[in-house]
């Protein structure tokens, strides 16, 4: 089985400063990074995936925006990831996630990534991601708050695997 470790929306913006802070962003943040730390141990394929808004009048991830851009801690734990930009919360929809991961072999995803219930979601239950074993790290994803973060993670877990990174 070859395992691919996805990291999404990981950016500025759901940070405090940023333009929509989330709800755990920081301890998602450091967990996200020892997730990449031990997918790289273990040989798994990493790609970021970064939201970049149609209109540089949206209220977040506006092109060219410092708020659009990937965490640098992020970066900086995986500097040679490819980056799927994406503009719709599937991360497969128009995007060539699919053939970076066709081109890898993976057969496992691992999902990381921020907005549980829309971004996270969508991709895990994507037809993109049909071909897969699923798994959603949930110590390294996040949303508005709390409650809507376990929503989320309980209403995927009928679809996919949730749990800690290990």
């Amino acid at each position: 089985m070859r395992t691919a470790l996805i990291v999404i929306d990981i950016q500025n913006d759901y940070f405090p400063g940023g333009a929509f802070p989330l709800w755990n962003a920081g301890p998602v943040l450091d967990a996200t990074v020892t997730a990449i730390a031990r997918a790289k141990a273990r040989g798994e394929s990493i790609v970021l995936v970064q939201h970049v808004s149609a209109s540089s009048e949206a209220g977040f991830f506006r092109p060219g925006s410092t708020g659009a851009a990937i965490h640098e801690r992020i970066l900086a734990a995986a500097p040679d990831a490819p980056v799927v930009v994406k503009q719709f919360a599937d991360s497969f929809h128009q995007t060539s996630l699919g053939a970076l991961l066709a081109e890898v072999g993976a057969t496992h995803l691992r999902i990381a990534g921020m907005m549980t219930q829309n971004c996270v979601a969508f991709t895990a239950v994507s037809p993109g991601a049909a071909r897969y074993r699923v798994s959603v790290l949930s110590d390294c994803t996040t949303t508005v708050d709390e409650a809507i973060h376990g929503f989320a993670l309980h209403a995927l877990s009928t679809r996919v695997e949730i749990g800690p990174d290990a």
